[in-house]
Formats: C-alpha cells, structure tokens, sequence
C-alpha cells in the first residue's frame, strides 16, 4: 500500500508539474487583475485549459495516493513537482539543462529520500472527530484570509507572490485532508456516503479557493518568489494537518538530525530550481515571430 501510494504521489506530482507550467504561461499573457476577472480572462487561454487538465489528473491521483498511505508520505512526493516542470519545459523548448539544475535537483530529491527514510511516515485513519477539524479549519482558512489581506495590490510583486502562494499552499494541504476524509468515505460507504459527506464539498471549495490563490500568485511575481512558498508550504502544512488529524506518526528523536538535513537539501534545491525555471517558462510564453 505504501509503494502504491507512493507511485501514485510521484504521477500527481508530474500531472501538476503539467498543470503548474501552462498555468504561468497562460497567466504571464493576461492583463493584470485578480479574482474572478482574473479566472474568466484566463479560461479563453488555451495553454490555461491545458493547465487545467493537469491539476485535475495530479487530484485524480493524488485522491489515490492518499486513500493508500499517509498524508505525511503523499504530499512532500509533491516538492518533485519544481524539477519535473522544468525538465517538461526545457524538453519542449529543445534546450540543454545546465549542470546546476541537475545538482539542485539532485538535493531535491536526495533530500525527499532522506527526509522521507528517516521520517518513516505512517498512520491507516482517515477520519478525524469534529474537535479535531474546527480547530484545523479555523487555523488553515484564517491564515488564508490573513495572507489575501496582506497582499495587496500596493505591495512589491515578490511579496504578494510569496504570500499568496503560501495562502495557496495552506489551502492545497487543507484540500488534501478533506479529500484523504472523502476518499475514505467512498471506499468505506460507497457513492452515496461520499456525495453526503461535508469533507467532500470542502475540499471541492478549498481546492478552488487554492487554484485561485495560486493564478494570484502567478501572475503577481516571478516563480523564483511563489514556488519556494507552494512546494515547500504544502509540504510543512500537509505533514502538520496528517499528525493532528489523523493521528499519522513520524520518528522523532535522533531521527530529527538526518530529517533537518534532508529539508535543508530541499530548500536549497528548491530555490535554486526556481531561479530557472521564470526564464524557461517566459521563453514558452512569447509568441514566435514569422520568419522573412
């Protein structure tokens, strides 16, 4: 089960690296704005509709990843999602990756193995008692709030870009608790339990409210400020919510050494991928000229 959703992380992580990349792409041609004028403008973009396509597949299996294994497993597999996109890119611009994108991707992912060995997570449940949601869910959509609120239009666009991909990641982590519940509820009650159940309107509203959070945050600043914020966020917050409502388990004790170097490694490979990965992404966006 592990192993299974393991490989279905991994495929989520590649579907949205897709989804991540025609996003700012399609994003980097609209005039700016934001809210639903934001999400109209871009849904006549076909490189959005793409995009679209891909965040759905990385749900899809995402869905599966966790109705098969822990929170805590299943969503740091997503920090791949920086180094697939830039591959994607670079492949489709015909273009050499230079030897630092290989390094920094190597302290990626060395890093998830380290970090992810040593934690060893685990943890079967996928509900959790209202006295533990209320609490998660007031913390999670109050620092949502709290993060739209700060970025204002008047503030430096790498600002409002690394705080509203943090209120994107809060809200993909909380939509990963709310589906990991609904998933359980369908295997366990079939269709019937899952279209009653308050977890699965909750995380078709958070997963919006994230999407939307995230075309902010895109077209607010460069990836070298939002996706640090995303990958990473999601990551912290998603293992916090997997422990508390859940009651998933990681090691402790010595075992917090090599996980501290693990995440340093990720960290530094993160930022360092996504210094790469505007200039790439920006090149994709500009439309070619005619020759002669």
């Amino acid at each position: 089960m592990i192993v299974l959703a393991a490989l279905f992380a991994v495929m989520g992580a590649a579907s949205n690296a897709v989804g991540t990349a025609f996003q700012r792409k399609a994003a980097s041609t609209v005039s700016r704005g934001g809210g639903l004028r934001l999400l109209l403008a871009l849904a006549h973009r076909p490189a959005w509709v793409i995009g679209i396509a891909g965040v759905v597949g990385a749900a899809l299996f995402q869905a599966l990843a966790l109705v098969n294994g822990p929170m805590a497993l299943v969503q740091p597999l997503f920090v791949l999602e920086l180094p697939i996109a830039l591959f994607i890119v670079a492949s489709l611009m015909h273009r050499r990756l230079p030897p630092a994108v290989w390094q920094a991707t190597t302290a990626v992912v060395a890093g998830l193995a380290l970090v992810l060995g040593s934690a060893a997570p685990s943890g079967v449940r996928d509900q959790a008692s209202m006295t533990r949601w209320v609490p998660a869910l007031v913390l999670c959509l109050g620092a949502m709030a709290a993060a739209v609120a700060l970025a204002r239009p008047e503030r430096p666009p790498l600002f409002r870009a690394a705080v509203l991909a943090t209120a994107s990641a809060i809200g993909n982590a909380l939509t990963a608790a709310l589906l990991k519940s609904a998933t359980g509820t369908f295997a366990d009650g079939g269709l019937g339990a899952f279209l009653t159940a308050w977890q699965t309107y909750g995380f078709a509203l958070t997963g919006v409210a994230a999407v939307l959070l995230l075309e902010n945050a895109l077209q607010a600043g460069w990836l070298t400020a939002s996706q640090p914020a995303l990958t990473i966020g999601d990551a912290t917050v998603s293992l916090v919510l997997g422990v508390t409502l859940f009651g998933e388990r990681i090691r402790t004790g010595w075992w917090l050494l090599p996980e501290a170097i693990g995440v340093a490694f990720i960290v530094w490979g993160v930022v360092r991928l996504s210094r790469v990965v505007p200039g790439a992404v920006q090149a994709a966006a500009q439309p070619r000229t005619s020759e002669g």
